[in-house]
């Protein structure tokens, strides 16, 4: 039980300080994947350190086995082998699935929300098959609509497409700077991120952590991109281009250069600010890998004592 309760304040600290913390940090938009990392780990802390409370408030007979594979399963991690000797008694109690389905809830969700984008981006593809052009120039279907838009249909269904809008109202360089941005998150597999997120708000509504991290990662998505982007184009080229297309709508499954963080990204890229020291940087990346280690150390350690 004492486990149990140390763990409850780990996740209490993960799930509704931390994120706190973390969304109103000001390096996070310097260093938009790091922080897209951050975010993530976080998640898979909180599902790690969850699915341990529930494995010892359903052990009501815990011990030790001997050796690193006896602490492994004294953990939660491997299911009893009889050369440790008798195994706790879960197999018969259904409470011993509880963790389990803490680790299954998120996963599930993951899996239905990809397949709902995927459903829908094949919808779309359909639409773009009946009123949009291939454009080798481009590299990306061109449909023919007066409000300037240019957004991705990432995953399998890979797709970049321009509105005719855009082809007139933006300049060589810059429609070439906001396909840079579309297929950096086509190349980056963005969408995956996105899709965690998502699936993390629905298997737990209502806790800071759901909320803050599929907001951040949207915004902190679109700011990779434009990272991506400022490789092989200028910031005023990006930002330029950013402006011309705000107004154009992006359809759902889809990520598109506009949208409503355009204002919040315009401001970061007219007036940049120094990325994060490299040991910031080192230590928030062992911080982000450590976070989900702690609970198990936690976890092993007290059953050990």
């Amino acid at each position: 039980m004492t486990a149990a309760l140390v763990l409850a304040g780990y996740a209490l600290l993960i799930g509704a300080i931390a994120p706190t913390a973390l969304a109103r940090a000001r390096w996070t938009h310097q260093a938009p994947r790091l922080a897209i990392l951050t975010w993530h780990g976080l998640m898979a802390t909180f599902v790690i350190t969850v699915a341990l409370i529930l494995y010892h408030v359903a052990l009501r007979e815990p011990h030790v086995h001997d050796g690193l594979l006896g602490l492994l399963t004294a953990c939660g991690l491997l299911p009893g082998a009889a050369v440790f000797g008798p195994a706790p008694h879960t197999a018969a109690d259904p409470a011993a699935l509880l963790p389990t389905l803490a680790v299954l809830l998120p996963g599930g969700w993951f899996l239905r929300t990809v397949w709902r984008t995927r459903r829908a981006q094949r919808r779309h593809l359909a639409m773009l098959a009946l009123v949009g052009r291939p454009s080798f120039e481009h590299d990306a279907v061109v449909v023919d609509h007066d409000t300037p838009a240019v957004y991705c249909l990432p995953g399998r269904s890979r797709q970049v497409v321009v509105t005719e809008g855009a082809i007139k109202t933006l300049s060589r360089e810059q429609l070439r700077a906001v396909l840079a941005h579309e297929r950096a998150h086509i190349t980056g597999r963005h969408h995956l991120c996105h899709a965690a997120a998502e699936a993390f708000a629905h298997a737990f509504p209502k806790l800071p952590l759901a909320r803050h991290a599929r907001e951040q990662t949207a915004l902190l998505l679109e700011m990779a991109a434009d990272d991506q982007a400022l490789r092989s184009h200028s910031r005023e080229t990006l930002a330029t281009a950013m402006c011309e297309v705000a107004a154009g709508q992006t359809p759902r499954a889809a990520f598109g250069a506009g949208g409503p963080s355009a204002a919040v990204r315009l401001h970061r890229l007219l007036a940049p600010k120094a990325t994060p020291h490299r040991a910031t940087r080192l230590a928030i990346v062992g911080c982000s890998v450590a976070a989900p280690l702690l609970p198990l150390l936690i976890a092993c350690g007290l059953l050990v004592g």
